[in-house]
């Protein structure tokens, strides 16, 4: 507003307008009543450590004035930000400090208006915790205590403590609050858990009972599913094949144990000092190889978390007498080409002799090397004349032990070969031929031929029985293709079938994914317009061929000593402003690797016609200068008459005299 001295120095015209306008806005003022509100109204909760704002605003002044404060006079605690007509005092965060009744005084001009807001404080920011004296063992006391975390206030704390359904303790927490503060609230209770626990669950629900007030959440629920343990019992030990063994030998021992969770098993051996060697985790204990010492008691124990329950079983070794053994076993097959090492090992004698023989007395064709208990016969590498019995003889004293072993041999080294006599096109015959090399005995082998899942062709070579030598066989199969073979794979399958042998891979294959060809065919020619044409017109002549793959499009144009011109590869040819040069024989070939497809077409140029309709401005130029002309001619000649008969010509005196 201005003061009365600048009223002063203003022109009295502007003084005048200063004057309307001060009545102007008085009477806008008595219009518009001066009120306050404040959000959220009366009363609010907030929860500790979060944020809350509380807002004052006013309506029919302009700009008021706001101050904040608390009923007690305590400190704020919270930003104010003034904005306008409105006014926020900010608590960021809530703390005990700000439990207060709010007042928010607005002031415009000499009017003051207040109005108060109570703000209420709780803490409930956790789920219990439910913790438990020790592990659930059946039929044993156990304490289950449910603790609530930060809690306020906690006068207001009720705690209930169930098994499923079944309510195991409640508790409210009505002793008086000596000072303002987050406590950690707990309610214990002890039962005896049974069989029938197994599966159920504690569940702890905590409720903060502030029923005058809306905030979320007011219950919090825990829940915890109840193991329920049952310490080892009723271990059983069972021994294969038996608790008297001879040395050399091998024993298993299965050990069992009831409880809950289900025990876990340790196998140990009592040691002649009486400690405890520890052999094994696992339910099953197998020993091999087994010597005198290993005689002695073996201990099995069930443990789990609550117990352990054990059992003892006495092994006794016996010695054993002299034995031979030969290895890899008493028959064994090697691929021509390898190396086979036959051991003869003997146990239960300190200085044995061996020596090594043909059963019918061939040369060994092999390396003997004796070292100890154990002699080895190297045979590499192992040919046709290595396919015989082997005899490892041992002597240990006055005894003597004789093992045999029998050598086969076969030679299956390599997948068939799988070869076409040609590109295969849809309906031409093609011979398909699987090659399987170096293959013996041939007799045992048997060449199979799939076309997707279905064999179309297999043979065998039972003449070549008896035959010692290796030998390549083929199985040769002509067919037609079509172009539903297309994806289909060809499979060569060759089986070596000698049953009696162990060896790896008795079976090769080879595949062939079939990509059947279709030569180009139904080749044609659309031309646009059309194929007669005026000088100077533009034509497209576009040519398709069908075929697989699909066919490559090429334009050429015939010459007239018959050689062809290439034009274009592209499937659509355009002329444009065609000449009568261009009138010819245009050829589209469609080319694919399996063949070519030809169509022509002829392609005429006419020269082009008068137009009766034609319209040329030279023409209309000329048009109007004869119609300028002529009757200038006139003239002259008329002039030119009397000119004649008066015996001069004036085109002046023409003139004049006309006029």
């Amino acid at each position: 507003m201005f003061s009365s001295q600048q009223k002063l120095k203003m022109p009295r015209k502007m003084v005048v307008i200063f004057g309307v306008s001060n009545v102007l806005w008085m009477v806008f003022a008595v219009s518009q009543a001066f009120k306050m509100e404040i959000s959220p109204e009366h009363r609010v909760i907030a929860q500790i450590g979060d944020v809350i704002s509380l807002t004052c605003s006013t309506t029919g002044c302009e700009p008021p004035s706001f101050s904040w404060r608390t009923q007690i006079d305590s400190p704020l605690n919270g930003k104010v930000r003034n904005e306008g007509n409105s006014s926020t005092l900010t608590m960021d965060p809530v703390s005990f400090n700000n439990e207060h009744a709010y007042v928010c005084t607005a002031t415009c001009g000499s009017k003051k208006l207040e109005k108060g807001i109570q703000v209420e404080i709780y803490s409930f920011p956790k789920d219990p915790e439910i913790h438990l004296s020790g592990p659930l063992e059946l039929g044993k006391p156990v304490t289950v205590t449910c603790m609530v975390p930060d809690v306020y206030p906690f006068d207001r704390l009720e705690v209930n403590l169930m098994k499923d359904n079944e309510l195991l303790k409640n508790k409210e927490f009505l002793e008086p609050m000596e000072r303002k503060s987050l406590e950690t609230k707990s309610l214990a209770a002890t039962f005896i858990p049974t069989n029938e626990d197994i599966g159920k669950a504690l569940v702890c629900q905590a409720k903060l009972n502030i029923d005058e007030f809306d905030f979320e959440p007011k219950e919090r629920e825990t829940t915890k599913k109840l193991q329920v343990y049952i310490s080892p019992k009723n271990t059983v030990i069972s021994v294969s094949p038996s608790t008297k063994l001879q040395e050399g030998g091998s024993v298993t021992m299965t050990c069992s144990s009831e409880g809950l969770p289900a025990p876990q098993i340790f196998w140990s051996k009592k040691l002649d000092n009486g400690n405890v060697q520890l052999l094994s985790g696992n339910a099953t204990l197998t020993l091999i190889a087994m010597r005198i010492e290993d005689s002695g008691i073996y201990v099995c124990e069930g443990v789990n978390q609550v117990g352990k329950d054990g059992k003892e079983v006495e092994l006794i070794v016996q010695e054993k007498p002299f034995i031979v053994e030969i290895s890899p076993g008493p028959q064994v097959i090697a691929q021509i080409g390898d190396s086979v090492v036959l051991t003869c090992g003997v146990t239960g004698c300190e200085s044995p002799s061996f020596s090594w023989r043909t059963q019918i007395d061939s040369p060994l064709s092999g390396q003997v090397k004796t070292e100890g208990s154990k002699s080895t016969l190297t045979l590499s590498p192992v040919s046709f004349e290595n396919e015989h019995s082997y005899l490892c003889t041992v002597t240990c004293g006055r005894k003597k032990l004789e093992k045999r072993i029998s050598v086969d041999l076969y030679s299956f080294p390599r997948d068939p070969e799988i070869e076409m006599s040609g590109l295969l096109v849809s309906g031409n015959p093609v011979t398909v031929s699987c090659e399987v090399p170096n293959v013996y005995p041939s007799d045992r082998l048997e060449i199979e031929l799939f076309k997707g899942e279905s064999i179309i062709e297999s043979k065998t070579f039972l003449e070549d029985m008896d035959k010692k030598s290796l030998e390549t066989k083929t199985l040769d199969m002509t067919f037609i293709p079509t172009t539903e073979d297309t994806g289909k794979v060809l499979v060569c399958l060759a089986q070596l079938h000698i049953g009696e042998m162990e060896f790896e891979p008795k079976q090769r294959q080879s595949t062939q994914m079939l990509h059947v060809n279709v030569a180009p065919r139904d080749t044609t020619i659309l031309v646009s317009p059309s194929s007669i044409l005026e000088e100077g017109s533009s034509v497209n002549m576009t040519c398709s061929s069908n075929g697989l793959p699909a066919p490559k499009i090429l334009w050429s144009r015939q010459l007239n000593n018959g050689d062809l011109q290439p034009l274009s590869e592209n499937s659509t040819l355009t002329l444009t402003s065609t000449k009568m040069d261009d009138s010819g024989i245009y050829v589209c070939e469609g080319i694919n690797q399996a063949g070519i497809s030809r169509k022509e077409v002829e392609l005429i140029i006419q020269g082009r016609e008068n137009n009766k309709d034609y319209f040329s401005p030279e023409l209309l130029v000329l048009y109007c200068a004869s119609s300028l002309i002529i009757p200038a001619i006139g003239m002259i000649i008329y002039f030119a008459r009397r000119a004649n008969m008066k015996g001069s010509y004036s085109l002046v005196e023409a003139q004049k005299s006309k006029v």
